[in-house]
């Protein structure tokens, strides 16, 4: 029997799998990606008796994929938080599917594993935005408030590095960055030990600051829009900037725009943290377009679509 872990490559996914392997050592093949490659049960080639872990993908980008799998007599255990769709009826799938805007992956898997690893979870949630599920999960672990503001930094760095259009993007690869963390069960030593760790700080602190000098597009009271140029270091802070934004106005929606090589756009789209709703809907009105409700993206818009976009965006946020 071959094992295959595929994982998203932002915090949620990579803290998904090390929480799993943390209680379950097991030689895989590791198939991952930038954040927006989730497209990735494609790349998996396994045979009857096989066992394939997913983790922080949505289904419904994968559902042909997976049915193809699980027809070759593949096993599949899946854990996710996005847009599902129509789940295959089988005996050698096992699903941990929950779309509550206030839930992430690593949260799921912290449930499923009984709290066994409860700090890399939390990590994680901070990654994705969930401030308010993290600090609730993490009670049991009693932290100090330093701590927590630790963790926060971590998840958000570990998310940060997820993001870019290629790998090449990246300060290291999601598999990379994987590899680095397994030897951790404690978040905190993996902060004060590693070097993967002080090199995103590094690149972090350099890109934020940058992305907190852009200028809006569209500001109003419902709705903010940013342009970003084609960089790599814009591609790589686009999400987290877009976090960072929708935490210091909770009442407005957000939209980060990067303009690509080739003059379309890659969107982030961040709902109001007060009514984390609609993000996956406006954004599956275009090419490309998917995620969750309160946090999603379209990979590449056509320019040509850029004002049917802000009239959608101002539609779904404005009233």
């Amino acid at each position: 029997m071959r094992h295959f872990d595929v994982f998203n490559g932002d915090a949620d996914g990579i803290c998904a799998l090390h929480q799993l392997r943390l209680a379950d050592p097991r030689e895989s093949e590791l198939i991952t990606g930038v954040k927006r490659d989730i497209s990735l049960l494609k790349k998996v080639h396994a045979k009857a008796g096989d066992h394939v872990t997913v983790l922080d993908i949505s289904l419904d980008k994968n559902r042909d994929d997976l049915v193809r799998l699980l027809q070759a007599g593949v096993t599949a255990q899946y854990f996710d938080h996005h847009f599902a769709g129509a789940i295959p009826d089988s005996e050698q799938l096992d699903t941990q599917i929950n779309i509550d805007a206030d839930v992430c992956t690593s949260l799921l898997v912290n449930d499923h594993l009984d709290g066994a690893h409860l700090a890399w979870a939390v990590t994680a949630a901070f990654g994705d935005n969930l401030f308010d599920s993290a600090r609730a999960a993490a009670a049991p672990l009693a932290l100090s408030e330093m701590q927590l503001a630790q963790l926060e930094y971590l998840g958000t760095l570990m998310n940060y590095n997820g993001y870019g259009v290629t790998l090449d993007d990246l300060h290291f690869t999601p598999d990379e960055l994987y590899r680095a963390i397994r030897p951790f069960a404690d978040p905190f030593a993996f902060i004060t030990e590693s070097d993967v760790y002080a090199k995103m700080a590094e690149g972090y602190a350099s890109d934020i600051a940058q992305a907190r000098e852009l200028v809006s597009e569209i500001e109003e009271d419902a709705i903010k829009v940013i342009l970003l140029p084609d960089a790599a270091w814009t591609r790589r802070v686009s999400g987290v900037y877009g976090n960072e934004l929708a935490r210091s106005a909770p009442d407005r929606a957000h939209a980060l725009m990067t303009v690509l090589p080739d003059s379309q756009y890659r969107i982030s789209v961040r709902a109001p943290l007060n009514n984390k709703t609609g993000a996956d809907e406006l954004c599956m009105q275009f090419p490309t377009g998917g995620g969750r409700k309160a946090a999603a993206g379209i990979n590449a818009m056509p320019a040509d679509m850029f004002d049917g976009f802000i009239d959608a965006f101002r539609s779904m946020y404005g009233r």
